[in-house]
């Protein structure tokens, strides 16, 4: 994957998850960066990867919101492409978050598919043999549409983190496993992350943080309004912007130290264009980070995540 040696973040205000307002929002910023066509053709088929982690309702900001999840597949319908909308939620499934998000019916009326990020294929990612939805890599593009969120293990995740929802395998649990067997230390861990993120290649990355969730995300933060839509190629930069956004020190930041490392991406503060709507830094200098725990899972909490889960799918359960 290259990037632009000077990569183009697109910043858009918007305040409030107003369906017309944020779909307006979001078509401004794929104006900002070229024009739909850019990015999608006619006929694609475009997996649109929200964050999508446990079922709760769009008050609490621990998902993608539902707003900007359907602005962004009307614009795919309205390219002529087919919007899929998938995720490997750490509980409950694509269509169990999606219904608490009360968006899969509008999604289905929209021709949206929705669709369970699963079927791994083994893949050598940084020596590791992760399994990768072979959904979402027989998507022909995807767009990666996470949530701007703080993060007690990574001190936040704005762009990167999202694509490892794409990682399935083990019951479920693969994600879970390689905070264990990669979560010693940081750079192994952010290291696979990136390469996650390289090898499904999106074309795309729009972060929603109109409202984003502080504290101790990625699930039991609090709603903060930063009243922004940030998007752009360069996920580097965009996760640059997000920190100038919130306040937080990209040096703070495992994932952007290690894609640094690595030579990927641009977080060069001087070489990226922001534009759309300019920015007075930090725009929500009260955003409060998580107190950071271990990167690494021990088996006990794996075991207690696969119980959730199974808790969480028997009560989802058609009749029950």
């Amino acid at each position: 994957m290259e990037f632009p040696e000077k990569p183009v973040v697109a910043v858009q205000q918007c305040r409030s998850y107003n369906p017309l307002k944020v779909y307006s929002a979001v078509s401004r910023q794929f104006e900002l960066l070229g024009g739909v066509e850019c990015f999608i053709k006619p006929a694609q088929r475009v997996l649109i990867k929200p964050n999508l982690i446990v079922p709760r309702g769009p008050d609490v900001p621990a998902q993608t919101h539902p707003e900007a999840i359907y602005a962004v597949a009307k614009i795919v319908k309205e390219a002529g492409a087919v919007p899929l909308v998938g995720d490997s939620p750490a509980w409950s499934t694509t269509e169990g978050c999606l219904k608490t998000l009360e968006i899969d019916e509008r999604l289905r009326e929209l021709g949206a598919e929705i669709v369970n990020l699963n079927q791994p294929v083994r893949m050598n990612i940084e020596g590791a043999k992760v399994g990768i939805s072979r959904v979402a890599l027989e998507a022909d593009v995807i767009i990666n549409l996470p949530k701007l969120k703080a993060h007690q293990q990574l001190g936040a995740t704005f762009a990167f983190k999202n694509m490892y929802g794409c990682v399935c395998g083990l019951a479920g649990k693969e994600k879970a496993y390689w905070h264990f067997a990669r979560g010693k230390e940081f750079e192994p861990f952010c290291r696979m992350i990136i390469g996650i993120y390289h090898k499904l290649n999106p074309v795309l990355n729009i972060i929603d943080g109109i409202v984003g969730m502080e504290g101790q995300g990625p699930i039991n933060g609090q709603p903060q309004e930063v009243g922004y839509l940030i998007a752009g190629t360069d996920p580097v930069a965009c996760e640059r912007v997000c920190c100038d956004l919130v306040g937080f020190d990209p040096n703070d930041l495992p994932l952007l130290t290690t894609a640094e490392t690595m030579g990927f991406g641009c977080g060069r503060e001087t070489l990226i264009e922001v534009v759309g709507d300019a920015l007075d830094a930090p725009v929500c200098p009260d955003f409060k980070p998580a107190v950071q725990t271990p990167l690494r899972f021990t088996f006990p909490h794996i075991c207690k995540s696969i119980a959730k889960q199974a808790v969480i799918l028997f009560k989802h359960r058609p009749g029950v």
